[in-house]
């Protein structure tokens, strides 16, 4: 298998994962914080996610970065999220499958929004936990998490 196909691969088990957690929550989960520590909304991080997605892949595509915008609006709503979290998983993997050669601009903008949807991950990780929320089978397997 081709670099650029592990490196689509590894986006999608990525993306797949995010799908998987917006599947185990409630819809009312989108608007929770933290309890007791500064922390922003299930729902913020997922928007942070889908921008980063929009963001990276119009940078990857003009091989430079142009600024982080996103297009999710409502991230109190299930729908709305996860219709942002497809089509952003979507654009960026067309993005990745129309690139023959990348250029080492666009390696560093790939690692970083790995590096970004991972993090997410992590933060989400004590969301699931600060908040007793279901764990997806996928999360439990990839990060080898078990319920409290």
């Amino acid at each position: 298998m081709s670099l650029g196909a592990e490196i689509v691969k590894s986006f999608d088990r990525s993306f797949s994962l995010y799908d998987d957690l917006l599947e185990a929550i409630e819809e009312s989960i989108l608007g929770s914080r933290l309890p007791g520590v500064p922390s922003n909304t299930i729902g913020l991080q997922l928007w942070c996610v889908v921008g980063a997605r929009e963001s990276f892949g119009r940078a990857i595509t003009a091989n430079e970065w142009s600024g982080f915008s996103c297009s999710l609006e409502a991230t109190t709503s299930k729908e709305s999220v996860g219709s942002a979290l497809r089509r952003s998983a979507e654009s960026v993997s067309g993005v990745l499958k129309n690139i023959d050669t990348y250029t080492s601009v666009q390696n560093r903008l790939i690692l970083d929004l790995l590096e970004h949807e991972a993090a997410h991950h992590g933060q989400l990780i004590r969301y699931i936990y600060g908040l007793d929320l279901p764990i997806p089978d996928s999360w439990k397997s990839k990060y080898a998490l078990e319920p409290k």
